[in-house]
This record gives structure tokens, sequence and C-alpha cells, in this order.
């Protein structure tokens, strides 16, 4: 398989060096999957600067009302009607699973990774803690997906702190099961096996962004990204969420805490993560994952969607998928 991108360098007179002339280089990739093209601005960063915000202090500012926290979750948050799930929510470990208040989908739901744990920096991610909010996420896709055969789109995502989308500074994830794919979904779920089989087995020769295999799961740093920092899991012979098994969940908590833990070491605190499911069975489509970067949180910081992201569908980043592999280092296998 080609790996597709071409080289673009400029000069200008730079008022940084004294108007001295200065070159800069744009590589421009194309995703061997779904065809999308990725800006790489090499040395030309940072496009998310770190920050020296207070967190523990937002932390305590957003506690008082927060409605993930011990004394109020039960109280604010909504329910399932028993004729829908009969516990009204779901619960494994400190992890609590209970209906979206926003109808994303035909169902949508909100998973707590803790209640007593307002605030869960990137870093301080655990295998456990990570494991059960993924584990009661698969059992609501269970319960949903098996009452109504027609809503087989699932999918498993967060919003890590308020630049990546949040509206509650409480860490936690959410899940959609929908008739239909959502875009990615379903440009994805078109890419034919082969091609996943092609792009693993090529990453995995180039060694340059391929991460490891934790077992199951295979992990690399993506070639083009969607955003800063993408880093991407395929899970072969599972199709949709509600494939997995205990030994299968555990493992991919254990890979996501992973990457989190990268991403604070970084110096990162804010994330996306999605997991793509096609209809169970789908044959040949390996479970996708993907994670991305998004701005640090501060009092003002740049949006990392701009005109490039939002209405033209690519993306800027000055981070290489080559010097994020290399930070990685060997952690994903084992």
């Amino acid at each position: 398989m080609e790996l597709r991108s071409q080289v673009f360098r400029r000069t200008i007179l730079d008022p940084r060096a004294g108007f001295a002339p200065t070159e800069a280089t744009l590589e421009v990739r194309e995703d061997p999957l779904t065809g999308h093209r990725s800006r790489i601005l090499v040395g030309q960063g940072p496009l998310l600067p770190p920050t020296a915000f207070d967190l523990d202090a937002l932390a305590e500012q957003t506690r008082p009302t927060c409605p993930f926290c011990p004394e109020r979750i039960d109280r604010v948050t909504p329910r399932f009607p028993p004729a829908v799930l009969a516990e009204g929510t779901i619960r494994r470990g400190e992890a609590v699973l209970f209906p979206n208040l926003l109808a994303y989908a035909a169902y949508a739901s909100v998973s707590v990774y803790s209640p007593a744990r307002h605030h869960l920096p990137l870093a301080a991610m655990t295998p456990t803690l990570v494991g059960d909010v993924v584990a009661v996420q698969v059992a609501f896709v269970r319960a949903m997906t098996s009452p109504d055969a027609d809503a087989s789109w699932a999918s498993i995502n967060a919003n890590h702190m308020l630049p990546a989308g949040s509206s509650v500074f409480h860490p936690h994830m959410q899940a959609t099961v929908h008739p239909e794919p959502s875009n990615e979904q379903g440009r994805l779920a078109a890419v034919p096996p082969e091609r996943f089989r092609d792009y693993l087995a090529t990453e995995r020769a180039a060694g340059e962004r391929f991460l490891g295999n934790s077992g199951r799961v295979d992990w690399l740093a993506a070639f083009a990204p969607l955003a800063a920092g993408e880093l991407r899991a395929f899970v072969p012979g599972v199709s949709s969420p509600v494939e997995l098994d205990d030994d299968l969940v555990a493992e991919l908590g254990w890979g996501i805490a992973t990457a989190m833990q990268l991403y604070g070491e970084l110096g990162h605190t804010s994330c996306n993560l999605a997991v793509y499911g096609a209809p169970p069975g789908t044959p040949g489509y390996p479970l996708n994952l993907r994670m991305v970067l998004r701005s640090n949180v501060s009092p003002l910081y740049r949006s990392d969607v701009s005109w490039l992201e939002r209405l033209h569908g690519e993306v800027a980043s000055d981070l290489r998928p080559e010097d994020l592999a290399e930070r990685a280092g060997g952690r994903f296998a084992r």
C-alpha cells in the first residue's frame, strides 16, 4: 500500500528574524483508508501551546454545582424507564451510566468514570477506571441494540475537558446507538476489508508509526491525522462494541488509559475519543478507535478548529505522527 504525501516549501522574509529569508515546510498527506487529507506544518508550531492554567482551581470552582458529583448524581441525572432498563442506571466499579439529557441519537448515554473524581487529569487515568467506564457503555449498547434490531450503529465517545466540547468539567464518556451511521462511521464501514489489512501490514513493516499490539488490539499514530496527536486502534474480528468480551474491554481500557497518560505527559489537558462500530457481524470490518488532542484549557485559548477543519474538511497539525510515535515508545505493546 502506498502512503501518499507531497512536500511544499516556501520562503518569506520573516520579521521575527530581522526579515531574513526563512523557509517553511508543509507536508500534505492522504489517509489510505478514507482518502481525507491532512496538512503537517513541519517546525511551524506550536498550534496547541502549553499552558500554566490552574485546573485544580477550576475544579474547585465547578464542583459546587456539578451534576455528576456524589451528592447530586442520583438526584439530578436522568434514569432509563423500567421498560427499557429495569435498574434505571448501569454501574460497574466506580462507573455510573445514565441516559443523555440530549437526544444525540435514537439511544444516547453518559457514563461518569467516578462520581467521587470531579477532577481526573489525563495523566491520572488508570486501566481500571477506563475499563469500567467502557464496560458500562458496552452494556448500554447491548441493552439498546437487542430490543431494536434496526438501531445497530453504535459508537463510544468522549469529550475530555471543555475545549473538547464538554459542557461539564467532571470527566465522562458518551455512547450512541442509532439506525444509521454517522458520516465517519459510514465512511469507515465502506472501506474494503483488505484495505484495513494492507494498512496495518504497511505500518507494521514501516515501523515509524506502529506503536504495538496489546494482545488483540493494534495501536499506531495516524499517518494522516484528523487532528493533532491522533492515535488509532484497530480490533480485528470485532465490528461492533456489542461483540467486545470482558477481556477485550479490559484491554481497550488499558490502551485508552495509556494513550491518555501519554497525552498528559506531553503537556496536554484535553482530548476527544471515538470508537466507531459497524452493525454486529459486518464481515472484515475491524472496530476502529480514534483519539485526538484538543486545545489546552486556559482563560483565552486558540480553538484548534478553524475554517480549514470545519469548512474544508482538512486538518492542520504541527505534531508529526512520527514524533508522536517516538515519544510513545513501546508503551502500547505488552
